[in-house]
């Protein structure tokens, strides 16, 4: 069976209603920058060997590695400033599990990789040296790595990092994709940052590319959810619009249909009805703002959270001062701005207790709903 075929299988129930697709804005793909100081690694599968990538001060520098298909550990060069363990490739994540008592979101990290490691270092998620400090508990970053900054690089490894780390503690880091994961992959590049069209043409790469199937990042990338239910709660990085609940009926049949279809390019994903109502950009998981704009109402929050059985949704997407809940706490909106560089808050719910860690490390109560129009 094709991959085409697959995802035809796996989402042909969709309703007919949701294959009206948003247009483009008119923003044209940036220059490449004049040049790279830093970046790296861009690690790709080689048969049984891994062949590493880094760029320092403009110019590539590679090596190959012998891996017998197992892990590998990979010194610090430039870009990314620790040594990385790249394991076996990943399976596809789980949808849903079980309530858990503490667990942390953020979203929206959008390549500000140091001021992502300033907050989780304030509010203990990680030790001064990057490493895991939350034992058994639970991460999830509902989206949005890659564009605008010039960090992106670092900032994946990071949480492909502390996912073994957390893992190996008995925790657990969940990445759930967002529409700049799905952007970049499938060509649309009008906000990547022109470091890293540089960083692709000494690469001798198109920059989707260098993510692309044989990549470990890109590898990561396609075993990611959309949709992540941890006990009451169901993150995302969007929101699920009343047209869309069938797609949140069955989170593992969607997630696989995101997966099959990542990297294809974006005029067939969204011109194919089998896959249209997955990329749709008022209505799709990955984009939908209507708790935020006027078009759903608390009674219509809570219709679909009775009809999906939730008690509450975490989403990013939409840009926030700061992690604020809005319907009564029905939906929490977790993209606290990360993307500008100045500021961050993390999302705390404990047993059912909800809170924001700052960036100084305090903890207080969520904000009330005021939406930043800016995304």
């Amino acid at each position: 069976m094709n991959r085409q075929a697959a995802i035809f299988l796996s989402i042909a129930w969709l309703p007919v209603a949701l294959l009206a697709s948003a247009p483009l804005a008119a923003r044209e793909v940036p220059e490449p920058a004049s040049r790279v100081d830093a970046d790296g690694p861009y690690v790709f599968r080689d048969g049984s060997g891994l062949r590493l990538q880094w760029i320092c001060e403009d110019k590539v520098e590679s090596r190959a590695l012998a891996t017998d298909g197992g892990g590998a550990d990979i010194p610090a060069r430039c870009g990314y400033p620790h040594t990385l363990h790249v394991a076996p490739p990943a399976m596809p994540a789980q949808a849903v599990l079980p309530a858990v008592p503490r667990i942390v979101v953020l979203s929206d990290i959008h390549g500000q990789y140091d001021l992502l490691v300033r907050l989780l270092r304030a509010n203990k998620v990680i030790d001064g040296q990057d490493h895991w400090s939350l034992g058994t508990d639970t991460l999830v970053v509902a989206g949005d790595v890659f564009d605008r900054g010039p960090k992106v690089t670092e900032a994946f490894w990071l949480l492909y990092s502390l996912q073994q780390q957390a893992a190996d503690a008995g925790g657990a880091v969940h990445f759930v994709l967002g529409n700049h994961e799905t952007m970049v992959l499938y060509d649309d590049l009008r906000y990547v940052n022109p470091k890293y069209l540089r960083s692709a043409q000494l690469l001798g790469r198109s920059y989707p590319q260098l993510y692309g199937a044989d990549s470990v990042i890109g590898q990561w990338l396609r075993t990611r959810p959309v949709l992540l239910r941890i006990g009451d709660t169901l993150f995302l990085h969007g929101g699920i619009s009343p047209d869309a609940l069938e797609l949140a009926l069955d989170p593992s049949r969607t997630n696989a249909a995101y997966q099959a279809s990542l990297g294809i390019p974006r005029e067939q994903v969204k011109g194919d009805p089998t896959t249209a109502p997955l990329y749709d950009g008022k209505t799709s998981p990955i984009w939908y703002r209507g708790y935020f704009d006027g078009r759903l109402d608390t009674a219509g929050v809570q219709a679909v959270l009775d009809r999906l059985g939730l008690k509450r949704i975490v989403v990013g997407h939409t840009s926030m001062q700061h992690v604020s809940h809005f319907h009564g706490e029905r939906v929490i909106a977790v993209d606290s701005s990360i993307k500008k560089g100045e500021n961050g808050e993390l999302l705390f719910i404990e047993e059912g207790r909800l809170s924001r860690g700052l960036l100084d490390g305090s903890r207080v109560a969520l904000a009330e709903g005021i939406m930043d129009q800016d995304d």
